[in-house]
């Protein structure tokens, strides 16, 4: 097998990686705007979509470790975009949710961001999206 077909067989796999890549900074871009990070907008989502969460469960959410976790809510704390409350069943666990100014937020961003996303993927026909996305997941449920 010569250089050129190796460097072929993981085509899909860095297409994927500069996609995400690509994806990503335009997000983090957008999200600046709002003075917030990939990281911070994501945890905000969560909030927004599911309501209280514990630290464990947005971290789960977004895959991020519970040391980085609570750097993050510390911050978003501070810029009085949610609040830390102390479950009453189980000392040990802090439920997390958006405060009014964090939701007047993500009322504002969640429309922009929905439209980028959607911005992103307009040019693939339904039935190429629906394509890759069973190629995706397929490749998903391999890890």
């Amino acid at each position: 097998m010569n250089e050129l077909e190796e460097k072929c067989t993981n085509l899909p796999f860095l297409l994927l990686m500069q996609t995400s890549k690509a994806i990503q900074e335009r997000i983090r871009d957008e999200m600046a705007k709002n003075h917030l990070s990939i990281t911070d907008f994501s945890v905000l989502e969560v909030l927004y979509h599911k309501g209280k969460q514990t630290i464990q469960q947005i971290g789960n959410s977004i895959l991020i470790s519970s040391g980085s976790m609570t750097y993050v809510i510390d911050k978003l704390e501070q810029k009085g975009l949610l609040n830390r409350n102390d479950c009453l069943e189980d000392r040990r666990v802090i439920h997390v949710t958006l405060t009014d100014a964090g939701i007047d937020l993500m009322n504002k961003i969640m429309p922009e961001y929905r439209k980028l996303v959607d911005d992103l993927f307009d040019s693939l026909q339904s039935d190429e999206a629906e394509t890759l996305v069973y190629l995706l997941k397929k490749v998903r449920n391999k890890v």
